[in-house]
């Protein structure tokens, strides 16, 4: 009897490893696909090993670093998106693309269902399953940690780590580190264990992309960035692909301490949640974008795009990456980003980010109407007495109203 197959979003540790393994003991063929989203990931040898070790028919490793960063950080970056005034969505940005190539692969392999090794408690399932019907409306979705068989058998980290141990599942994992991490090109994140205190400081040793503003050198660093529509191309003068110049803003990032931000955050399930990241990168392309857009953008346009990029950032949050009105968002800010050409001159120390300088050839600032000192006629003081008593007008009946109700 053949099996009926399944695409399982793989990482390689502990929980999909062992989903590997309990999938294909429910009758599924799994094909485990792993992603590298700029993430430390082990020897590619290594991943195929034990993928089929732990009872993978099949083991797909594809980099997909350059489409990650081109086709959902960069629009993030454009919206200059931030969830709860806070969160760069490094986590929520790399869920459709997983979820997109999940399904890919289920349509050309032809798997009747797709998997993922996501908790019922987080915004990840939602995530996941949200892009998995948007994209392919009668797929089977299968989520262990929410089959009460698995995750009452298996609640936690512990019940993992034995269930590896007697089927010979090779994993690298320990009971002692006391919170969980998600990696990609844009961010680590953590949270659980330990982090499950929200007065709990976290721990030094626990951050891998930075160094501790304290540790960082005494010295600031000039960095120079390149903006082409929107877009960073280049770094101190050296071009780059997208995804190379995000690593290359990492590295100088962290290196000074920059990014790292502790927040509780509201999950779109209900709860609240802790999260603390690490967005050394993104966090100087967020900073030095909107820099870009200060210089390019009249008032109007950006006063429009502050008010809708909640919208885009709890979409991307919640999953809705593959909806209609995301649709929309994402052609909107390409328009915008048109003029948004030139070069932003920042400051790293400490883990402070500092915009110290930006030019553009679309630059909207007029030196001679933006100077205190003598204009040479560029700008008419008297100008602003009507313009001021035309704004003023409704104040003035609503004060007067007021005096007549006294």
């Amino acid at each position: 009897m053949n099996k009926e197959k399944l695409v399982l979003a793989y990482s390689g540790g502990l929980d999909t490893s062992v989903l590997v393994h309990w999938l294909d003991q429910q009758g599924y063929e799994v094909i485990a696909l792993c992603l590298d989203l700029g993430q430390k990931v082990e020897d590619i040898d290594a991943i195929l090993e034990k993928g089929k070790k732990a009872g993978a028919a099949k083991v797909l490793v594809e980099n997909v670093e350059e489409e990650f960063v081109k086709d959902y950080v960069l629009p993030s970056i454009h919206w200059n998106a931030l969830y709860e005034g806070t969160y760069l969505l490094g986590t929520s940005l790399a869920r459709p693309l997983i979820s997109k190539k999940q399904i890919e692969v289920a349509e050309r392999e032809g798997a009747v269902a797709v998997a993922h090794g996501a908790t019922g408690k987080g915004n990840d399932q939602v995530r996941f399953e949200l892009s998995y019907y948007a994209l392919k409306p009668d797929i089977q979705v299968v989520a262990p940690w929410k089959i009460p068989e698995f995750y009452q058998k298996y609640p936690g980290r512990t019940e993992l780590l034995a269930y590896a141990e007697k089927y010979g599942i090779p994993v690298k994992a320990s009971k002692e580190q006391p919170w969980s991490s998600d990696e990609n090109l844009m961010h680590i994140s953590f949270e659980s264990g330990m982090l499950e205190d929200p007065w709990q400081e976290p721990r030094q040793e626990m951050f891998e992309l930075s160094q501790s503003p304290q540790a960082a050198p005494d010295e600031a660093q000039a960095v120079l960035i390149d903006f082409e529509k929107g877009n960073p191309v280049a770094v101190d003068g050296q071009e780059y692909s997208p995804a190379k110049l995000l690593t290359q803003l990492n590295e100088l990032g962290g290196k000074h301490g920059i990014g790292r931000i502790d927040m509780v955050e509201s999950r779109f399930v209900g709860m609240k949640n802790r999260g603390v990241y690490e967005t050394p990168g993104g966090t100087i392309l967020h900073i030095a974008h909107r820099a870009m857009e200060s210089i390019t953008l009249n008032r109007g346009v950006i006063n429009l795009k502050d008010s809708l990029m909640p919208r885009f950032a709890q979409l991307a949050y919640d999953g809705f990456w593959f909806s209609p009105e995301m649709e929309i968002l994402l052609d909107m800010v390409q328009k915008t980003q048109e003029p948004v050409n030139g070069t932003v001159r920042l400051e790293l120390y400490k883990g402070n980010c500092m915009v110290t300088g930006r030019k553009s050839p679309n630059s909207l600032y007029d030196e001679d109407m933006a100077t205190m000192e003598a204009d040479h006629g560029a700008y008419d003081p008297k100008d602003a007495i009507g313009f001021i008593k035309l704004h003023a007008l409704p104040l003035r009946i609503q004060a007067g109203l007021k005096a007549k109700l006294k």
